[in-house]
Formats: C-alpha cells, sequence, structure tokens
C-alpha cells in the first residue's frame, strides 16, 4: 500500500524538487521507504516523466520491494498503490512461462505481467489498486484503478503538463493547478454529501473512474472501461437455486486471498452480520484472527457486548480499544485537515483507523460493502416502491402534480423527509431516479437556494454522470438495480474514499473482502427476489455462511458506529460551527448564498432539519480554507 505521483512533461523539464515535493506530500501514506525517478525519452515525442512513490510495506519487506521499480528486460517502470492478493498464483503461472523475478513483490509481478501481456492483463487481476506504468520502448503511459475503486487515482492536464497522484492535495502542492472551485463538484457535494467520480472539488482535476483505463501517448489521452459490475441480471428462479453454495465459495476464496501479507492482519469487528461474517470463515478455516473493537465508555454509543460474543464465539485473540466521546471530539481538527476531498461523513473511520494503527496493526480486514452487495439498506426495499410510487404519479397531469405537491409542502412540516416526498411529488428527480433521492443531502429546491444563479446555470455536469450511470441498470431487476447504484454511487464515493484517505492518514491498510469483484459478479448473478427475506436480513449472505453465526447476531437491530454530533452541535461545537457558517471562506463567497447557508443553521437549531445538513457545509467551508 502506497501513494504514487507522476509528472508527464511534454517539451518542458520536470522539476526535480517539484517532483521531490509531491512526493514528500504522500508520506502519511507511506511511511516505510520512498523513491522517486525522472526519466527522458525521444521517440515517438521528446517527453520527461517524473514518478515518485512513498511505500507502506505490506509485501516483501526488503529493499527489493521499493519503488519506483524497473523491469531490467524492458525498461520499462511502475508506481503503484495497492496489494494484488492473486500474485503468487500470477507468478507461479508466468515462471512456467519463462519469466524470473528477483523479488517477492507483487509489484514485480504486475510490472511483468505488463511486459508479457500487455494492457489485457488487469483482466487477471484480484485486488485494490491504482499504478502508472511507463512503457520505455512505446513511450507510453499505462495508468488504471481497480474494479472497484477501492483505491483512488487523480489526474489533471494543461497544455504541457500531464500529472496523477493518489491525492487531490498532491495536485494542488505541485503548483501546476489553478486553485478553483469547479461548480460541477459543489454541486455534487451539496446533492450527496460526496463528489462523485470522475467530479472533483478543483476545477480540471478529474479522478480516474473505477474499472477504467487511462493511456498517455504521443500527446494524447485515451480512457476505457476494461470492467463493470454485471448489468443484467438472470430473472429465472433457477439462477437461485445453489446461491449459497456458489456466494460461499467466494466468500471463502476471497477472505482467504486477502489473508495474504508479510506483516499480522486483524479485523475490525463491531459485532454485526458483516464484521462477523468474516470472523467466522476464517474460523472456519483454523485461523484464529486477531479482532479490533471500539469500546466507548459512554455505553449508549458503544456496540461492546456484540462483539465481545463474537470475539468469544469464535475464540479470537481481540482488542477492545477504549475511548470516551471527549477522545473523539478532540481528533476533530486533525481529522478535517486530513481530508482529501470534503466528505459529511468519515470521522468514525479516522477515529477507528488511529486506535487500530496504535496498537500495532498495519492491516485490518474490513466488513465494508456488506450491505450494497448483500441488500442490508432499507434502500432496497424503499426504492423499488418509490420508482413504482414516482412511475404512477407521471401519469397524473402536471398541474394536478404541482398542486398536490404545494398542498403537502404547506400542510406538512418542514423536514428532511417531507421535503423529499415533496420533490418526489413534483417529479423533479425524474431525469434521474428515486434512488439518489433517497441519497440526497439537499434536494434540488435546496441547492437552488444555497447557490448563486451564475453557478447553478454552469453546473450541468452532475445530472449526465447520474444518467450514465443509471442507463448501465436499465436491464437489471429492481433489487440488484440498487445494488449497482449503492456501490457506484454511495459505497465508492463516500465509504471507500473515506476509508482510503482516513485509514491512510495513520499509514494503516484496509481491506474489504466482500467487495471482492469475483465475489460481487457472483451476487449479480442471483435474482434481487432472493436477496429479500421478511424475516432474515441480508439472508443471501448469512446463508451462505452455514448457520456459523448465532440468531442474535443475525437479528441485532442494525446501526453504524455512530457519532453524537447533534448533541455535539448544539453544545460543544455549536460556537465554532456557526461562527464559521456565518462568515463563509472568501472562495465560497458569492459562490453560496449566505442567508440561505444561515437559513439552514436556523433550520438544524429548529429541529427542522438533521445535523448533517450543517455539517457538511463547515466541512465544506473548512476544506476550502485550508486548499483555496
Amino acid at each position: 500500500m502506497c501513494g504514487i505521483v507522476g509528472i508527464l512533461a511534454e517539451g518542458a523539464p520536470v522539476s526535480p524538487e517539484m517532483l521531490e515535493s509531491a512526493t514528500r506530500s504522500l508520506a502519511h501514506r507511506g511511511p516505510d521507504d520512498h523513491g522517486t525517478i525522472i526519466l527522458r525519452s525521444e521517440a515517438p515525442v521528446p517527453v520527461e516523466i517524473g514518478l515518485g512513490n512513498r511505500r507502506l510495506s505490506i509485501l516483501d519487506l526488503s529493499p527489493l520491494g521499493h519503488q519506483p521499480m524497473k523491469d531490467p528486460a524492458t525498461g520499462n517502470w511502475i508506481a503503484y498503490n495497492g496489494e494484488i492478493y492473486n500474485f503468487r498464483e500470477l507468478r507461479a503461472r508466468m515462471e512456467n512461462l519463462g519469466d524470473r523475478f528477483a523479488s517477492h513483490s507483487d509489484t514485480e509481478v504486475l510490472l511483468k505481467a505488463y511486459a508479457r501481456f500487455g494492457d489485457a492483463f488487469v483482466h487477471e487481476l484480484r485486488g485494490m489498486f491504482a499504478f502508472a506504468i511507463w512503457d520505455a520502448r512505446e513511450g507510453r503511459l499505462f495508468l488504471a484503478r481497480d474494479p472497484m475503486g477501492i483505491k483512488p487515482l487523480y489526474f489533471y492536464r494543461s497544455e504541457k503538463y500531464f500529472i496523477f497522484a493518489s491525492e487531490v492535495r498532491t495536485l494542488l502542492g505541485t503548483g501546476l493547478v489553478p486553485r478553483r472551485l469547479d461548480d460541477d463538484g459543489l454541486l455534487s457535494y451539496l446533492t450527496f454529501g460526496s463528489v462523485y467520480d470522475p467530479l472533483t472539488l478543483v476545477e480540471g482535476v478529474r479522478a480516474l473512474p473505477a474499472g477504467h483505463m487511462l493511456v498517455w501517448e504521443k500527446g494524447h489521452l485515451q480512457q476505457s472501461r476494461y470492467w463493470d459490475l454485471p448489468i443484467t441480471t438472470p430473472d429465472s428462479t433457477k439462477h437461485a437455486e445453489g446461491a449459497e453454495e456458489r456466494i460461499a465459495g467466494r466468500l471463502d476464496e476471497a477472505v482467504r486471498m486477502q489473508l495474504v501479507s508479510d506483516v499480522p492482519v486483524g479485523i475490525f469487528l463491531s459485532g454485526g452480520i458483516d464484521s462477523s461474517a468474516l470472523v467466522a470463515i476464517l474460523s472456519r478455516r483454523g485461523v484464529r484472527p486477531s479482532t479490533f473493537s471500539i469500546v466507548f465508555n459512554e455505553a449508549e454509543y458503544s456496540e461492546a457486548e456484540h462483539s465481545r460474543s463474537v470475539a468469544k464465539l469464535f475464540n479470537t485473540d481481540h482488542h477492545e480499544i477504549k475511548a470516551s466521546q471527549d477522545d473523539v471530539l478532540g481528533i476533530l481538527p486533525c481529522a478535517l485537515r486530513s481530508m482529501d476531498q470534503p466528505t459529511m461523513d468519515g470521522i468514525n473511520t479516522y477515529f477507528v483507523s488511529q486506535k487500530t494503527r496504535e496498537a500495532g496493526v498495519k492491516v485490518a480486514l474490513s466488513g465494508l460493502g456488506g450491505d450494497e452487495i448483500f441488500a442490508g439498506y432499507a434502500s432496497f426495499r424503499n426504492v423499488p416502491r418509490m420508482e413504482k410510487f414516482s412511475s404512477r404519479w407521471r401519469g397524473f397531469p402536471s398541474f394536478l402534480q404541482e398542486s398536490a405537491a404545494d398542498i403537502y409542502t404547506r400542510v406538512t412540516r418542514r423536514t428532511d423527509q417531507n421535503r423529499k416526498l415533496g420533490t418526489l411529488m413534483r417529479d423533479e428527480v425524474s431525469v434521474v431516479h428515486p434512488y439518489f433521492l433517497s441519497r440526497m443531502l439537499f434536494t434540488p429546491g435546496q441547492t437552488e437556494d444555497l447557490l448563486s444563479q451564475n453557478h447553478l446555470t454552469r453546473a450541468n455536469k452532475l445530472t449526465e454522470i447520474l444518467n450514465e450511470t443509471l442507463d448501465r441498470t436499465k436491464e437489471l431487476d429492481p433489487v440488484n438495480r440498487v445494488s449497482y447504484l449503492e456501490a457506484r454511487c454511495y459505497m465508492l464515493n463516500t465509504l471507500l474514499r473515506d476509508a482510503d484517505f482516513m485509514s491512510m492518514a495513520h499509514g494503516l491498510e484496509v481491506r474489504v473482502p466482500l467487495i471482492d469483484h469475483r465475489l460481487v459478479e457472483q451476487a449479480f448473478a442471483v435474482p434481487g427476489s432472493a436477496k429479500l427475506n421478511s424475516g432474515t436480513p441480508k439472508p443471501l449472505l448469512v446463508e451462505a455462511l452455514g448457520g456459523a453465526l448465532p440468531q442474535e447476531i443475525v437479528h441485532r437491530q442494525k446501526r453504524g458506529f455512530t457519532l453524537p454530533f447533534e448533541h455535539w452541535l448544539m453544545q460543544s461545537l455549536r460556537q465554532e460551527v456557526s461562527g464559521r457558517l456565518s462568515k463563509l471562506h472568501e472562495s465560497l463567497q458569492g459562490v453560496l448564498r449566505s442567508n440561505s447557508v444561515s437559513a439552514v443553521w436556523d433550520d438544524f437549531q429548529q429541529g427542522r432539519t438533521s445535523w448533517t445538513r450543517p455539517w457538511a457545509l463547515y466541512v465544506l467551508n473548512q476544506w476550502c480554507a485550508q486548499h483555496f
């Protein structure tokens, strides 16, 4: 696990100082080793290419794993962030074909696999990754990001430079990227509480989408998709027969593969279905895992009872990390500074990662993704109902829709839920989908109030992105469609991104076996009707475990790692947040309407909106103050 950066200059030099500085900015991602290299090529066009790497040593801890790494046989170079879990199998296959290796690292396997198989080698990989390979013979730069988007990769193109990095902040730090707010990225953040790929909050900086490749060659960029979640689901119930056995096999394989490491691996254990499933799978393979749980001093926020029962049942090497609300509150300034892009979430991940790393763990397995792939959210039932309502409602005359929506708005209390229902009745989101309404932070009407007219009219890329995403789900059944949207929207742009930069702020590698892309393919081969059961949550996952989880774990009330933000904003954080929102940073002045921002704060004080709305605006303001 690492951080990478690259600077490709056409008709201009690459500054060694700039490259070194950009690489140092990623030190938190890789505290164990670092390296830079500047290469020059005259054919087919004259360029300089600088590659930088910060390394978190997980596989082959020796100097032989140093990056950037060169393949002596071809002269190719690689800068790589991630883990390839099947690298040993791939290496053995290549050795049978005549390849020879100097190290025991997955980096070298990637480099030689590219030389042997070309671009198509990405189809052979099981893991999480973002990498760049300089093809010395072809004068060609090849970049790729893993299928599920677990590892990030951002890039920027100007007249003379093409630059890329693991973090947006690194690109800004080069001085090659103008520090300007991106209107489309801002609209995305206000709408969902995170910026949706490929957008960022910085004008001109884009994310390479999950499952995509990007090639620079002879001054031209070409981006292409090499993998996506399955976009058709069999309707026949025969595909549900034996599904538990097929899922069980892929589950076991995914968890086993992700244990590959030359350092100890732990498990985040909350006591819920997803993290408990990881423990159960390892235990039935004869592995006694080390488990880590956060235990709050305040009982109302602690899940100690559930995590202890799972640890006892499977006889894990269990570690409880004691914490208080004051501990979490104390890390808020550092957590905010660690956000590569603003997010309304993520503070909990920062805290858990910090405490786990302090306990001596360098790699941790997480149950992230279980809800999205195995239908664990209420959205899997609610969104299909909303689809039906929206479809029927559109059959009524528009004047009737508008009149009914107006009456509903006037007679109901002004709450977040009622605003969304009013939006659905007005059919304001018909160009996208009710799913997006279910995940919205601010509704379209609220974003119109928040944004100045000039910036609102210029921001239109988001709708295009949402429609393109939705279009890929048209042949899926309602449940699998929600699963696709949850995986490619909320999970990708909030959960995975937060998990990456909040864990890497502490040099902790987080692995997510439940979204191994081969396991995901198997799950999408099952009709959605088999993934919902009125009596059992996530039945496909639970049944694939063969009764390994006790009923009290399966049927416990669902709750995440919650923090008392509502209480904090009313008391200890009230002065800080209200003060910042009353005087926005200069980069947001003239972009956000100050009276509308104040109205959001007032609505929260009066109980008319949740804490997430003012908190999201506060985080945005702090991020802009730090970077603009």
